[in-house]
Order: C-alpha cells, then structure tokens, then sequence
C-alpha cells in the first residue's frame, strides 16, 4: 500500500470518528437541573459531574443552586428550570399539580426543632419566636413536633425565613426556636454549643417517612418523556455510585460545593439509603405512593392542600421503573 493511500485511508478514518462523536454530541440533550447546597441536595448532581454521568446518557446540563425546594418548583413553573431537587416538605407543590416527581432520594432523618439553651419541650416554645424556611421540612417537622405536643402552629411565633437567615437569627438569638435541618443546625452549634434539639425526624419515623425527591416540569414530562428516562438512568447511577461509598460521595460533593468536608458528613449520617433497585421493588409493590399519601395526609392536616392529587398522577412510576 502507497504512503499517499495509508493517508487516505487513516484520513478517513479519522473524518469518520469526528462524525460520530460530533453526531453523539449533537444528540445531546440541553437540561437545566436545580440542586440545594447540602449533602441530600447535591450529591447525585455531583457524582453525574464528577463521573461524567450527563454526557454518557446523552444530556449536557445547566445546573442552578438554589435554597430551597418551593423556589425550585416555581422556576419549573415559570419555565426557566426544567428539573429539581426538593425535600419532603416542598412534596404538596407535585400534590396539586405544579410539578411531577421521576425518582425518590433517600428518607431524611435530619430534620430538628432547636431552641436556644433553658428550653427543653415543645410547650416551652410557645408564644415564642420560632423561624422556620415555609414550605420545606423543617416547617413540616416543626408542625408534627407542635402536634405531638397538643399545639398548633398557631401557638407559636413563626417567622417565615430563608435558611441562612434562620442560622443568623437564632445565632443571634432573635429568635427562641427553629426548624430547621442538618447540616445547618450544626453551623448553629459552632455559634450556640448549648443550642436543645426537642424534636428530630427520627421521633416520627417509620409511621410518618419523610422522602426527599427529584422534580420535573410538567411540559417535559408530557412532550419529552424521552429525556426524563435520560434523567432518571442518571439518578439511579449516581445514586447506586453514593450508596456504595458514602464517605468518597461526601468528598466529592464537598469538592463540587467548594466547601469543607465535616459538614457535609455529619449530614450524610441522617439519612436511609436505598439503591436503586430497592426503589424500583418499593415503587412496584405500592410503598414509595404510600409515602407520599402519607405526606398529602399531613398536608391536608397543615392546611397546606384541600384535595391533593393521588400519588399515581403525580409519581412517574412507570418511567421510574423502566428508565
């Protein structure tokens, strides 16, 4: 073979691998995906990023940090988000319609009501400030911990806060209470060492789970089921990739914040993991939708939702199933 036809030929061959690889990226699909800035909210956006999950199933991703769940769920329905992370208790926004769930996270036990230092019950709460982020699950545990008291939001002083405003207020000690969630409460503990926890999410568990999850927007899910099967896969690699070495998980994640490590480990202790087919097994045989009519009965319970939607209309668990 002449000089000139190798040419031609290793030419060719490499005209060839640039159309298929530019073609691959041409399929790829542009998503915007919202995460929070802890250990739950970010470690599977993480993991797809630093294991180059997005590219290998076809997705090229703008990712938005945002502070909570309810913000997330109304940049969905402004169209300026197309996917999300929220914790259960943003879960009542899917509950009447404003977004669709694709995959279960994990079952937060981070959650608290903190006090500051010579409260030690609920009832000592009340009449008293108490800042909670409105719409996440510290509002939900704070609510549940009143109840299990004999008390109503009412009988206390909530003070609707953003999260970081909620750890300088009771830093400061504007406030006499929180709701509020792992792993801030424990930036609070740097600033208030003698700081009560008087309620936790594991004093309510199993009879009440508490499920964070990811989102999509409803017009994605009706014309686009395709790229929601490309988020799901994604999901469910990070998340079997988290469950198998949480320790390098955290580290990863804390690299991707640009924050310490410690945080984000304790964090990481106040969570059940569930691999991905566990998930699939507990969506087929009905206990991820009781999970979330447990959720839609304590919503109702709150005043949050008259008539939820059944758990069938909003958890897209067929796409779960076989995405």
């Amino acid at each position: 073979m002449t000089i000139s036809r190798r040419r031609f030929l290793a030419a060719s061959a490499a005209t060839s691998i640039l159309a298929v690889t530019g073609g691959a990226r041409a399929q790829s699909k542009k998503i915007r995906v919202g995460y929070i800035a802890d250990y739950f909210g970010t470690s599977l956006t993480a993991i797809a990023s630093d294991q180059k999950l997005w590219a290998k199933h076809g997705l090229d991703p703008e990712l938005k940090v945002f502070t909570n769940g309810p913000i997330q769920i109304q940049a969905l329905g402004a169209g300026s988000l197309d996917f999300g992370y929220v914790g259960p208790g943003a879960l009542w926004l899917p509950a009447s319609g404003k977004a669709k769930v694709i995959a279960m996270n994990t079952l937060g036990l981070a959650d608290r009501v903190i006090a500051q230092a010579g409260f030690k019950t609920m009832a000592d709460l009340k009449g008293k400030k108490v800042g909670v982020p409105e719409g996440t699950s510290g509002d939900m545990l704070l609510r549940l911990a009143l109840a299990k008291a004999g008390m109503k939001i009412e009988d206390v002083e909530a003070v609707k806060m953003d999260p970081s405003t909620v750890v300088s207020a009771f830093a400061s000690k504007q406030v006499a209470g929180a709701g509020i969630w792992y792993p801030l409460v424990a930036v609070i503990k740097q600033h208030v060492p003698d700081l009560v926890e008087v309620a936790k999410s594991a004093d309510f568990f199993p009879a009440n789970s508490f499920p964070s999850a990811f989102v999509c927007r409803n017009e994605v899910a009706e014309a686009d089921p395709e790229t929601v099967k490309r988020m799901i896969a994604v999901l469910k690699e990070a998340n079997d990739f988290r469950i198998a070495d949480v320790k390098r998980s955290v580290a990863i994640t804390a690299k991707f914040l640009g924050v310490p490590e410690a945080p984000l480990a304790t964090e990481s202790e106040n969570g059940k993991y569930l691999t991905s087919a566990e998930l699939v097994a507990m969506t087929k045989d009905g206990t991820v939708a009781k999970w979330l009519s447990g959720l839609n009965q304590q919503f109702v319970g709150f005043g949050k939702l008259d008539k939820p939607l059944d758990p069938k209309d909003y958890y897209l668990a067929e796409l779960y199933v076989n995405g």
